[in-house]
């Protein structure tokens, strides 16, 4: 069964800065590859090189603009990543009000309950919540 990934999985495989989150994002993501068992959502690769090339408070950046490109182009071509389409975004819209979610998050978990995935993997929902058809999973939670 495939599971949705959220950004903050992508963005800790190469944030130093959490040794043990970047260790289970590296793992999680390579066991992803291996069992075909992860699907994209196109704002997480969006967001991903927002987030790594955005100064931190010491200046320094996760991924230079040309590292984050070419990571970008790495998950598009090895996982499966999902588009929006006009059913993910009323959905998405529903969620707002039904899961009290904000619009970033209940457009995630719209991708996710559209195409039928029954788990939404990021440290951004209450862990083992169901939403829907869709149970979140912090997998920074677990030990």
């Amino acid at each position: 069964m495939a599971a949705l990934v959220d950004t903050n999985v992508l963005v800790y495989r190469f944030d130093p800065r959490f040794p043990e989150k970047q260790r289970i994002a590296t793992e999680l993501l390579r066991r992803g590859i291996a069992r075909n068992s992860i699907r994209i959502p196109h704002q997480a690769i969006v967001e991903f090189v927002a987030v790594t090339t955005r100064p931190l408070r010491d200046g320094a950046v996760l991924l230079s603009p040309e590292e984050a490109r070419r990571e970008a182009e790495e998950l598009l071509s090895q996982f499966e990543v999902l588009y929006p389409n006009e059913a993910i975004v009323r959905a998405a819209l529903r969620a707002t009000a039904a899961y009290q979610l904000s619009w970033f998050d209940a457009h995630l978990w719209a991708y996710a309950e559209h195409n039928g995935l029954s788990q939404l993997i990021s440290e951004d929902f209450a862990d083992g919540r169901l939403y829907g058809t869709v149970v979140a999973m912090n997998p920074f939670a677990r030990r």
